[in-house]
């Protein structure tokens, strides 16, 4: 049996051809490993990056809107508060102009209620020794006398309290405002000298004692505690607020 014997240079050329082929293949190989590995990975982090980004965008927008909410919430309640200032403010306003008006209306007030106007300040006339001193209010005896104004009596009983009979029982009050009003003619008297009363106050009933020809309350506004010294009663009143 024969050896056959290859060429050296055959062979060494058949290696390298070998040689060449695996390398060949490898580098094919790994090429398309790497492009496989590229296709898996490129996709996964480019969609990471988009939810990231569409996290932010989200988290945003949530933030602008909660913070929307809050200035809207903030400046509703801020004008609550200032609506509701202003309502408090409008009601004590109010309030203090009606205590104001109220402390002025019962500052003076009318001295007798449901009356018939009768004999007026400075009337002449035959029941006169000069005229008239005051304002006769025509009412029934036992009709409740109030103090026209707030003050302190100075004068309390028959004889006019002093001023003489024909007042019958009569009261005198000091008002602060260097005032004086008498109440005459009465059935009874509820007060007494040094007493101090408030406007509206009873201090008498009226009556029909002294120099009378009639139930009536004889009303006047003086500038000292005696007789003379009477100013128009109805003037005085209306120039307080009191109408009658």
């Amino acid at each position: 049996m024969s050896k056959r014997v290859m060429n050296p240079a055959t062979r060494t050329a058949a290696v390298a051809l070998a040689a060449a082929g695996l390398g060949a293949s490898m580098v094919a190989g790994a090429g398309s490993a790497f492009a496989a590995e590229g296709q898996a990975v490129t996709p996964i982090a480019a969609t990471a990056s988009a939810a990231v980004a569409a996290q932010a965008e989200t988290q945003a927008k949530v933030a602008a809107q909660v913070k929307a909410a809050a200035t809207k919430a903030a400046a509703t309640k801020a004008a609550a508060a200032k609506t509701a200032a202003a309502k408090a403010a409008a009601v004590k306003a109010a309030a203090a102009k009606k205590v104001v008006t109220a402390k002025k209306a019962a500052s003076w007030v009318k001295p007798v209620t449901s009356y018939t106007l009768t004999a007026s300040y400075n009337q002449g006339g035959a029941m006169w020794a000069h005229k008239h001193s005051g304002q006769d209010f025509a009412v029934p005896v036992g009709t409740p006398v109030k103090a026209a104004g707030a003050g302190t009596v100075v004068k309390a009983g028959p004889n006019g309290g002093g001023d003489g009979p024909a007042y019958g029982n009569a009261i005198v009050v000091k008002h602060a405002n260097g005032t004086y009003s008498q109440y005459a003619h009465l059935s009874k008297i509820k007060v007494h000298i040094g007493q101090k009363v408030g406007a509206g106050q009873q201090i008498a009933l009226s009556g029909n004692t002294g120099n009378s020809s009639g139930p009536h309350l004889h009303f006047e506004i003086r500038t000292t505690p005696n007789y003379g010294s009477a100013v128009n009663p109805a003037a005085f009143l209306r120039s307080h607020g009191v109408g009658i």
